[in-house]
């Protein structure tokens, strides 16, 4: 997926990846404590297990959520797709990306940059380096830097924080799906912006949560396509240059699992 991604570092993958929303309150309840910082466990009324999240990444962290620019929290929002599902795409942002393209839905590209670390792009100005910190079965940490140009905000660089908490939940259908709840911090790396934060706050803020409800909403949609059009995703990752084997096998085994566990949407059921 394109992981999902954020503000000045977009998702990603994603998010995409991703890739981040309204401006949450945060508690400070529990920490992770090394020789020089203490992260917080709780954010946006989510605990994640902050004690196994690797000492030297938790204080790079730290140096973000404790000074951060915005804050921000969206979510939940519903996806049509299993949480086992969901994981994987989220662990193939190249391949999101391509299907994304390919069937017309948008504009992100992706690379891999080595384990766990992707290259995104969202077609709109926003690139820059998403790496997974943590992950278990419903929850996952990125780290993000890049940069954001557009026509309301300077070209601007920062870094990002984004927790990920991904819960199963039965449709109207009883079909499994996701909802999907991201909590975000963001740093601007120019100190003469970070210094007018207060100013800048709101239009970031908009920015932020643009970028990653347009993520999901991606994601949502490239799932519905998949189950609406199993045979023309399929068709479009074989078309040529065709998409890697081991991605054609793995999406051959996603789209048969839509139509073993009925989850095939008549052609004729408007896309989103």
């Amino acid at each position: 997926m394109t992981v999902p991604v954020r503000w000045g570092s977009r998702k990603a993958g994603l998010l995409t990846l991703f890739v981040v929303i309204v401006l949450s309150s945060t508690s400070y309840t529990g920490v992770a404590q090394s020789e020089t910082c203490s992260l917080p466990s709780k954010h946006a009324g989510m605990t994640f297990p902050i004690e196994k999240v690797d000492p030297e990444w938790a204080c790079r962290l730290y140096e973000i959520v404790d000074h951060y620019t915005t804050v921000s929290m969206v979510g939940p929002i519903r996806t049509g797709l299993s949480v086992s599902l969901y994981r994987q795409l989220l662990d193939r942002p190249p391949l999101t990306a391509a299907l994304i393209n390919r069937l017309d839905i948008g504009l992100y590209t992706s690379e891999a940059r080595g384990p766990d670390r992707f290259w995104g792009d969202d077609g709109e100005g926003t690139k820059g380096i998403v790496q997974l910190v943590y992950q278990d079965r419903t929850s996952r940490i990125y780290y993000l830097e890049g940069s954001h140009a557009s026509r309301l905000l300077p070209n601007i660089a920062g870094k990002a924080v984004v927790f990920l908490r991904m819960d199963s939940v039965k449709d109207g259908e009883g079909i499994e799906v996701v909802d999907s709840t991201m909590a975000s911090y963001t740093k601007l790396d120019n100190r003469i912006l970070s210094g007018v934060a207060a100013l800048l706050r709101p239009l970031i803020g908009a920015v932020v949560e643009r970028k990653l409800m347009k993520g999901i909403a991606t994601v949502n949609r490239l799932s519905l396509f998949m189950r609406q059009h199993p045979d023309q995703v399929l068709f479009e990752a074989l078309d040529p240059p065709a998409l890697p084997d081991h991605d054609v096998a793995f999406l051959k085994q996603a789209l048969d699992s839509f139509s073993h566990f009925g989850g095939v949407i008549p052609s004729g059921t408007p896309s989103p």
